[in-house]
This record gives structure tokens, sequence and C-alpha cells, in this order.
């Protein structure tokens, strides 16, 4: 025989559903007069202006690599087998800085007398990019401080090979 009336299962399931309705109904009302959205749209404008600035920097900085390992290529033509790969690498990650393709870029000073130094040049530019990488994450917002430190993380391993492959080329 079925009970009939107010069970304690049926008391605490609606309990529940009136709660339940109670918060959503809360969380959906606006309650103000549009100045804090306002508040929070200018906020968001600022974190995407400082990303913006930024991924600017870093495409930049990314890019003026880019330019050294044409230049040392085009000057030592010998260096493009073991500077290809890693020039790749440069590009896609220029590629992934930069929100629109920048200008040409020109280096202040042409790469060093012999391809062997040429590439020991390579492989400090590729600390000091790492470096500017590292120190900007540090101000950037998840996503782009990730992306950041992945490239960071390339181009100590470049500094690395490039160290390694200047020791096995001719001057």
């Amino acid at each position: 025989m079925r009970r009939t009336g107010t069970t304690r299962r049926g008391a605490l399931t609606a309990t529940g559903a009136i709660a339940l309705g109670a918060t959503l109904a809360g969380c959906g009302g606006d309650g103000g007069d549009g100045r804090e959205d306002a508040t929070i749209a200018d906020a968001r404008a600022a974190a995407a202006q400082v990303e913006n600035t930024l991924r600017l920097t870093a495409a930049t900085t990314s890019r003026k690599l880019l330019v050294q390992y044409d230049q040392v290529v085009k000057a030592y033509p010998g260096t493009e087998a073991g500077l290809t790969p890693l020039r790749d690498a440069v590009r896609a990650h220029t590629t992934a800085l930069s929100q629109s393709e920048g200008g040409p870029l020109a280096l202040s000073h042409p790469p060093a007398t012999d391809a062997k130094a040429a590439v020991e040049e390579l492989a400090a530019a590729e600390r000091r990019t790492a470096a500017a990488h590292t120190a900007t994450l540090l101000k950037a917002p998840p996503e782009l401080a990730r992306l950041l430190a992945s490239i960071a993380a390339a181009g100590a391993a470049h500094a690395y090979l490039l160290t390694e492959l200047a020791k096995e080329t001719s001057s």
C-alpha cells in the first residue's frame, strides 16, 4: 500500500528545488544601473590593450632574430643546412606571436666576419631573445604567458644547438 501525503523525501526535494530556483534568480538579476558592466568592459579593454602591446613587442623581438638568421644564411651559404630548421622555428614563433604581418626590419650591424663568429652571434641573440620573452611572460595574461614560455624554452634550446654548431663550423 502506498503512503499518501508528505514524505521526508518529497519535502527535501521540494526544499532543494526552491533553494536552487532562488539561487538562480539571484544570479541573473542586474541589480545595478549598468556602471558595473561598463567597469568590467573597461577592464577587459585595458587587458586586451596590454596583451596586444606585449604581443607586438615579443613579435618584434622574434622578427629581429629572424632577420639575423636570414642575414647569416645570406652571408654564409655554408651555414644554411644547419640554420634552416632553427630559422623555420623562429619564423613559426614570430607568426604565432604576430596578429598581423610586420614590415621589414634591418639590423644595425652586418653579421660577423666569419661563419663561426656569425653562428656564435646567433647563439647570443637566441639567448637575449629567450631572456626577453621570459621577462615579458611575467606581465602577460595566462595564454600568452604559456606561448612565451614555450618560445623562450625553444630559444634556449636553439642557443645550445647554435653553440654546438659554432664548434663544428670552420672560420
